[in-house]
């Protein structure tokens, strides 16, 4: 009975020591997993449950003049509009990361870095191996792009077609420039092959994107470049020195891409993209930007477009002058004044607000403007001196900046009152009174409510608080989008082909 009794304890002991060694060698294998850099690390399985509970999607893109860029203070794009859309869809708000170096937006996407990567992909059977693909969102083609010949106003077509390049053997020796990490590198290596004959493969700078090397191939510094189809015919609108008739492949999808961690993100999103409302709005939004060359022109030609030097209005000189002297970044600023006014200088509301910074005639007086024949730069003046008073009053409360300028926005938009009485009612709830968000705002947006406006700490009564509380929102968005879009593109080459 006693050797019996060892026996079963030793058997105990062994099973322990058996399933310690086993935890242990489980451990060590994710700490490898996760150092290795494999797709599947812990950090990575963020699906659909988590997007809904953080309350915002994030996508990878890429700023161009057909996926995503701003025009006039508006963020647009093929893909941002359909992103707006599906985020709403979802019920969450949608973030947009600029992704600078594009070869390695998909090394970015395992890294968990963000739920999605929505920047013209090509669907290839390398990339299937490293990330999911959506349902295609459209079908387009490889094209070479190269610049028609000096004097092609007065050339015949069959002129014009003896100074380019139709057959695809006569890429031997030329000096084609594309990403590495692009599909058309891949497709030039295939292509080199099959003509038996070496192409010179001249590899582009990460940061350099595929709009960037047409440019170039229009302004003469570099003789070709490779574009999807889609995306070339919309830069050919206001490029017209530019060629793309040379097909160099066979119609290719394009999609979005997940995560191999994202099954369910991936269910939800082509179930959207397959219904037929989704599919109508496809159809709408491809028309928006692929099929009206004309819209493509004139977006091109402003010198409102993100993409053409950074300019948002009209305005931005004054702009950037006074908002120094509130001490805010201009793109905050600018995107203050789109909300208020679309940055139209005669605006008028149903209140009486005028002009860019929609100031109502009293405050407009306080501040030593007459609204009605106040130039636009005298209307910026007299809201920026607004600004520094409401900045005054909340520096004494709100010690960090960055959190204080959402108290000055919404004071700006409903009054300073209501925003003291939101705070007021955030310290009687034992609620952080110097953070707004889940904070302040909670009490500012049920500020219509008797139960808080009849409150004995509030002194200015009633307040339809959604307002204010989206006003803070959208411009702080909107500033995202402004400082994604206004960034410095790569230098030109010296030399010209």
């Amino acid at each position: 009975m006693i050797y019996r009794l060892i026996n079963i304890r030793y058997l105990l002991t062994l099973i322990v020591v058996l399933a310690v060694v086993q935890v242990k060698q489980c451990i060590t294998g994710i700490k490898k997993l996760q150092g290795s850099g494999e797709p599947h690390t812990l950090r990575n399985f963020a699906d659909l449950e988590t997007i809904r509970k953080r309350g915002k999607l994030i996508v990878l893109a890429e700023n161009n003049s057909t996926s995503y860029f701003v025009y006039k203070g508006e963020p647009l794009g093929y893909d941002y509009d359909l992103l707006n859309a599906f985020a709403g869809y979802l019920g969450v708000e949608l973030e947009i990361v600029v992704v600078s170096n594009m070869n390695a937006i998909l090394d970015e996407l395992k890294a968990g870095n963000a739920d999605l990567a929505a920047a013209n992909l090509t669907i290839t059977s390398e990339r299937n191996t490293q990330v999911d693909f959506t349902e295609p969102l459209l079908q387009t083609r490889q094209v070479l792009v190269q610049r028609k010949p000096d004097g092609w106003q007065r050339m015949s077509g069959s002129a014009i077609d003896r100074n380019l390049i139709r057959n695809l053997n006569d890429l031997h020796g030329q000096t084609v420039y594309v990403r590495k990490g692009s599909s058309f590198y891949a497709r030039l290596k295939s292509l080199s092959e099959e003509i038996g004959a070496e192409i010179d493969i001249s590899e582009a700078e990460g940061n350099q994107d595929t709009e960037e090397l047409i440019s170039l191939v229009a302004k003469g510094f570099i003789r070709y470049t490779v574009a999807d189809e889609n995306v070339a015919m919309v830069n050919q609108t206001y490029f017209d020195n530019l060629d793309i008739k040379t097909a160099i492949s066979f119609p290719q999808k394009i999609a979005w891409a997940v995560r191999k961690t994202s099954p369910e993100l991936l269910k939800v999103l082509n179930r959207w993209l397959t219904d037929p409302a989704g599919k109508s709005l496809q159809a709408v939004v491809f028309n928006k930007y692929y099929v009206n060359p004309r819209a493509a022109g004139e977006r091109m030609e402003s010198e409102y477009f993100c993409l053409n030097g950074g300019c948002i209005s009209p305005y931005d000189h004054a702009i950037q002058t006074y908002s120094k002297k509130v001490g805010w970044d201009w793109r905050l600023m600018a995107a203050m004044i789109y909300q208020e006014s679309h940055f139209d200088p005669c605006a008028e509301s149903w209140t009486g607000a005028y002009g860019l910074m929609q100031l109502l005639p009293a405050t407009a007086r306080q501040f030593g403007l007459d609204s009605l024949i106040a130039s636009p730069v005298q209307n910026i003046e007299a809201g920026t001196n607004f600004l520094i008073h409401l900045n005054a009053y909340w520096k004494d409360f709100i010690r960090d900046s960055a959190e204080r300028i959402k108290f000055v926005l919404a004071s700006y938009n409903v009054g300073l009152g209501h925003v003291i009485d939101a705070r007021s009612l955030a310290i009687k709830y034992n609620k952080d009174p110097d953070v707004w968000d889940n904070n302040v705002d909670f009490f500012l947006l049920n500020k219509s409510k008797p139960a808080y406006y009849n409150d004995p700490v509030v002194r200015f009564g009633y307040c339809r608080g959604e307002e204010p509380y989206e006003y803070v929102k959208k411009i702080l968005k909107r500033l995202e989008h402004y400082r994604n879009v206004l960034r410095i593109h790569g230098e030109l080459p010296t030399t010209k082909a």
